[in-house]
């Protein structure tokens, strides 16, 4: 560590003394590397920002412990006909600001999460019509059957509509506003626990919401959310106490926490595929010294972009170990063929004579954006890559922000304003189709707007989009799974992506804490007890 960066951690160290009282009993403190930026549900379609705010909002579905879905706002529901979906509400559900909830909030939040300006856009079908047929029953009409309607409906939390009105918080918040609005900076959901305050970028609290619908499962009375970026700050916290639990146990780290008195690492395999994505739809690059053409249109370029780059070197030297390589889009963990892959071998000579081939026996020039403080160890991976492709003559000018910059600059609200980017993506419906629709499919169908929504490289093969597309209606699982693995080897042979590794999963608990500890990394405090004092 430099010496700036050592002096930066030991201030922030001595801030962090100053502001963070000694934990009292059932007072749970937190710390991630990141911020919770909005407080507004359909502002940032990320799993970390998932999880901070379903302690206060909750969808139609959950997830349980073993992320299975289960009913939470709805308490049961079927399929009268296969296009249509019938959702019965629970009753006696109430908002942290007492209004009741009905069919009307879910009406209300499913125009909302399709409203310009969500990054959920993905969550319902443009075209899906929701009626309501009484205050405590609502059909979703579809234009086709969607056996996996509800897969992401977990982190599709519903709305007060009353609420939203009488706060000019009709409309969602993008993720790129540059000023703030209501529903970003206050929140009222029926979940367990309530926001008390909220300070963007320093400290968020949360109070039990002593009002729930459910037998709470923790014991506390408050979280007291800190998002703290330097690593060795967030360790040091750990371990003094002044925190109890965070996330991500930098890797380095792992051994000196288990080895300490007051703390632990809970660690597992995680779900998230770690990737990297090149611009292939733009005529002329927005970031690069190539002018009048874009290289990655040209397969050979991409090819040798995923040939260069040596994910066992990341794994041994960056990850340490830490993570599994992978030759899909998705973990092995969510497709049963993913065996029948396997990733092409790291080839530098193989990738220059690609690159020569291109036009480009020089290389080019091109600006990479990656974040710093939304997966383990990202800016290291991308430094790592930036040496790689040096190798091939290819100057990657590294631009590397915290993930609230960083998400608005590249995703969809911001104009997927990027030529070569990091990456990292869970299925939220655990599922090969959200991956083939999300992430592989074309942008801009105009029978499918939601398609490629979060396709930040405008990637596109309409071969691949039919498949996508039978896939979500085929009912056979044994055919489902030949048409996926159809349309992965499509997506491969295109060298749409390079896909890099599963990270793994390592979050540091005091040893007073209980936690739960879900695949999706998804930290949820709602299922922690802490030992009183």
């Amino acid at each position: 560590m430099s010496v700036g960066r050592s002096l930066f951690a030991a201030a922030l160290a001595g801030m962090l003394a100053l502001t963070l009282s000694p934990a009292s009993s059932q007072t749970l403190r937190y710390a991630n590397q990141g911020e919770l930026k909005s407080l507004d549900p359909y502002t940032l379609n990320e799993s970390t920002t998932h999880a901070h705010l379903g302690h206060v909002y909750e969808g139609l579905v959950e997830r349980d412990k073993d992320l299975k879905i289960i009913p939470a706002l709805a308490e049961s529901w079927e399929t009268p006909e296969p296009t249509r979906w019938r959702f019965h509400l629970r009753k006696g559900v109430k908002f942290h600001n007492g209004d009741p909830f009905t069919a009307d909030d879910v009406v209300f939040s499913a125009e909302r999460v399709r409203a310009q300006g969500s990054n959920l856009l993905n969550r319902l079908p443009a075209d899906a019509k929701v009626v309501k047929v009484d205050d405590y029953t609502v059909d979703f009409i579809l234009s086709s059957p969607n056996p996996i309607l509800i897969g992401q409906w977990d982190v599709w939390y519903i709305m007060d509509k009353k609420w939203a009105e009488a706060n000019n918080a009709v409309a969602p918040t993008p993720a790129a506003a540059t000023t703030p609005s209501y529903a970003s900076l206050h929140a009222n959901g029926t979940g367990p626990f309530m926001i008390e305050s909220h300070q963007p970028g320093v400290k968020t609290v949360f109070k039990a919401n002593p009002n729930y619908w459910k037998k709470p499962e923790h014991n506390l009375k408050e979280i007291v959310f800190t998002p703290i970026a330097s690593d060795a700050t967030r360790v040091a916290a750990l371990l003094s106490g002044e925190v109890d639990v965070i996330e991500p146990v930098p890797i380095q780290d792992i051994q000196r926490v288990n080895a300490s008195p007051v703390a632990t690492v809970l660690s597992g395999p995680e779900l998230r595929t770690i990737f990297i994505g090149m611009d292939q739809s733009r005529d002329e690059l927005l970031f690069s010294n190539v002018k009048g053409k874009n290289p990655f249109k040209d397969i050979r370029v991409r090819e040798a972009f995923y040939k260069a780059i040596d994910v066992e070197l990341i794994k041994n030297r960056v990850m340490r170990g830490l993570s599994t390589p992978s030759a899909l889009m998705i973990a092995p963990e969510l497709y049963p063929l993913s065996k029948e892959f396997t990733r092409p071998k790291f080839d530098l000579e193989g990738a220059k004579k690609l690159l020569t081939e291109a036009g480009y026996p020089d290389g080019f020039e091109v600006t990479m954006d990656c974040p710093n403080d939304r997966y383990v160890n990202d800016a290291a991976i991308c430094q790592a890559v930036v040496g790689m492709l040096a190798r091939i003559g290819v100057k990657v000018n590294l631009l590397a922000q915290p993930k609230a910059q960083y998400f608005a600059k590249v995703l969809k609200p911001g104009g997927y304003k990027t030529s070569f980017f990091l990456l990292g993506w869970t299925p939220a419906t655990m599922d090969s189709q959200n991956v083939l629709h999300d992430i592989m499919g074309c942008r801009d169908d105009p029978k499918d707007p939601n398609r490629g929504e979060a396709n930040l490289g405008g990637y596109c093969n309409k071969q691949l989009d039919e498949l996508t597309d039978k896939i979500l209606v085929e009912p056979d699982m044994t055919k489902r799974n030949l048409l996926i693995k159809e349309a992965f080897e499509i997506g491969n042979k295109d060298w749409a992506y390079i896909p890099l590794h599963q990270q793994a999963l390592a979050w540091g608990v005091s040893k007073k804490v209980k936690l739960v500890q879900r695949a999706d990394n998804q930290v949820l405090l709602y299922w922690a007890t802490k030992q009183e004092e």
